[in-house]
């Protein structure tokens, strides 16, 4: 949703704004294009992404090799106080899926890896190898949804008893054994989306990152944030509804909510049948906009 992304910055020609997920630049293209005297900040801490950001020549762009966690602080080194617009497009890449030996799809045989961090030392097969049955329970309920996540925690606990699990083939091979029969692959795709979120410490970093977006847009600045699924989704929703990612939001005196976003679209934007042909990806995306009061 490329263009639906581009419209919700509502891009002025001498803002500045922030792509907080680089990957391939497709989007920071997209936004340069529009810039005649203003300025991109790209944020991505894969060291694929700041490949592509290399190829890139442009005075109007700057990348920043840093978890989007850090927003403000990096930023705050370059000089810039307020922004006119933030965009993320939160999950993974299709290149970090496509490609094999970065451990994160279930097609390929390779090192659990999962780190989008490449610099970082924990990582899935740290994760299998060492997480006590009631960790791995936690995390394989709360950021996979897996219904059987306690049968499966110790599943995976006996079996390194025997051999450390390394590679996502010996992982694949306990999960087929509990995989509900004729969904064995969204079963895999729980379980690795798990995993992945653990390694990488996805939801913490996305509150975060809401938190300092909030500070540093403009009065008008635009905030506009595509989510695949529930886990990422539901925190966006309530820090545009309510201020706050959890728990209760704060009120005046009169009872009134106190938020600093209003969102533009009441619904979150779908993609249409023909994009999701051409990217089954998009099947599951879902873009909010909002815009800071």
């Amino acid at each position: 949703m490329l263009r639906e992304c581009i419209e919700g910055l509502d891009i002025k020609e001498d803002g500045i704004y922030v792509d907080l997920t680089f990957g391939g630049g497709g989007h920071s293209q997209a936004i340069l294009s529009r810039l005649s005297k203003g300025h991109l900040y790209a944020f991505d801490q894969d060291e694929d992404a700041r490949a592509n950001a290399e190829k890139i020549d442009k005075r109007s762009f700057t990348f920043v090799e840093a978890n989007f966690r850090f927003l403000k602080r990096y930023l705050k080194m370059y000089g810039v106080q307020g922004v006119d617009g933030i965009l993320g497009d939160l999950g993974i890449s299709s290149h970090q899926i496509d490609e094999a030996a970065r451990g994160f799809s279930t097609r390929f045989d390779a090192d659990l890896d999962m780190r989008m961090d490449q610099s970082g030392t924990f990582s899935a097969k740290g994760l299998v190898n060492t997480y006590k049955v009631e960790q791995l329970q936690d995390v394989l309920g709360k950021y996979g949804e897996v219904r059987n996540a306690k049968t499966l925690a110790q599943a995976i606990v006996a079996e390194r008893i025997n051999h450390r699990i390394s590679t996502v083939a010996e992982l694949k091979e306990i999960l087929m054994k509990y995989a509900p029969k004729g969904r064995e692959n969204r079963y895999y795709a729980q379980v690795f989306q798990a995993l992945r979120i653990e390694v990488n410490d996805e939801m913490k970093a996305l509150e975060e990152m809401l938190v300092q977006a909030v500070e540093l847009l403009k009065s008008g600045g635009r905030l506009v944030i595509m989510s695949y699924h529930s886990l990422e989704d539901r925190p966006v929703k309530n820090f545009i509804a309510q201020g706050k990612v959890s728990g209760k939001a704060e009120k005046d005196l009169y009872g009134n909510i106190e938020k600093p976003l209003v969102a533009v679209n009441r619904k979150p934007i779908i993609a249409s049948e023909k994009e999701i042909k051409e990217n089954n990806r998009a099947r599951s995306a879902k873009l909010r906009i909002a815009r800071k009061i």
